[in-house]
């Protein structure tokens, strides 16, 4: 593995393989995120029902057990040119999206760092978030 440019050489080489999103119904949750972005739901490993991201990110759906699921923020970038489309099938699905992510501004984009940016809420109250633009950090 090599290390970006901008790493020193001695920092340790991290980088996320998988995170576990809790929801009360794997499956739906899953069909739901990876229909909004344009993504194919994996074969069930285990208890977990992938969604593989492009940078080789996966998003394990776990069933979890009963009782209430604490809501998570998840945040995407996504290309500009796929921007439109996701913004499309959450509006053929019924689903709300905000430009912010208290969601005090329905129906609208951003436009935070020069891209373009939404919110909106998976099927367990999960924060999803759609961005061209990664956020700049100090």
């Amino acid at each position: 593995m090599t290390l970006p440019s901008d790493q020193p050489s001695d920092q340790p080489s991290v980088q996320l393989n998988h995170t576990v999103v809790l929801s009360s119904d794997r499956s739906a949750s899953a069909d739901f995120l990876a229909g909004i972005l344009g993504l194919r739901v994996g074969a069930p490993f285990g208890p977990f029902l992938p969604v593989d991201l492009a940078n080789g990110v996966t998003l394990d759906f776990y069933q979890a057990p009963e009782g209430p699921i604490e809501s998570q923020h998840y945040a995407f970038l996504v290309r500009d040119e796929d921007f439109d489309a996701m913004i499309g099938r959450l509006e053929a699905a019924g689903v709300t999206y905000y430009a912010d992510p208290a969601h005090r501004q329905p129906h609208e984009v951003n436009g935070l760092f020069g891209g373009r940016g939404a919110y909106f809420e998976d099927p367990d109250g999960h924060n999803m978030e759609i961005m061209t633009v990664p956020y700049a950090r100090p």
